[in-house]
C-alpha cells in the first residue's frame, strides 16, 4: 500500500489525480482479466446471490484512491500510512462489532480497544520533533 500510494501520488503530481485515477484503474482492469483468463475461477451465479450493494466497491476504490493521494501529499509517506491503518484498525473493529455486511458479530474487549489506543500513541510518539 505504502509503495503504490507513493507511486500514484508522484503520477498525479504530473498527470493530475483523475487521470492518474483512471490509468491506474485501468491497467488494474486489464491485469485482472488476463489473471481471470488464466484462473478460471468466475462464477456467473455468484452475482444472482450476491447482495449488489457489495458491487459498489469498485466505486468505493475512487475514494479511497483520492484519500490516499491527498494523505501522502500532505502528510508524508509514513504518516499517511499510520493514519490509514489507524482508520482501517477503527474501521474493521467497527464492522465486526456491530455485524456488519454480513460478518460475524463479536462482543465488544477493552484489550482490542487498549491495542488501538497503544497504536494511536505510537503514531502521536512517532510524530513528536526534537
Amino acid at each position: 500500500m505504502s509503495i503504490q500510494g507513493v507511486w500514484n501520488t508522484r503520477i498525479t503530481e504530473k498527470s493530475g489525480l483523475w487521470f492518474t485515477n483512471t490509468f491506474v484503474h485501468g491497467i488494474g482492469l486489464i491485469t485482472s482479466l488476463i489473471i481471470l483468463f488464466f484462473a478460471k475461477d468466475f462464477n456467473p451465479d455468484g452475482f444472482k446471490t450476491v447482495n449488489k450493494f457489495y458491487l459498489f466497491s469498485g466505486a468505493v476504490s475512487i475514494g479511497i484512491f483520492y484519500c490516499v493521494i491527498l494523505a501522502i501529499s500532505k502528510l508524508g509517506p509514513a504518516g499517511a500510512t499510520m493514519l490509514i491503518l489507524i482508520a482501517q484498525m477503527l474501521g474493521a473493529y467497527l464492522i465486526e462489532l456491530f455485524g456488519l455486511f454480513g460478518t460475524e458479530k463479536v462482543s465488544f474487549q477493552w484489550m482490542k480497544c487498549l491495542g488501538i489506543g497503544i497504536i494511536i500513541a505510537g503514531i502521536v510518539i512517532y510524530q513528536c520533533k526534537k
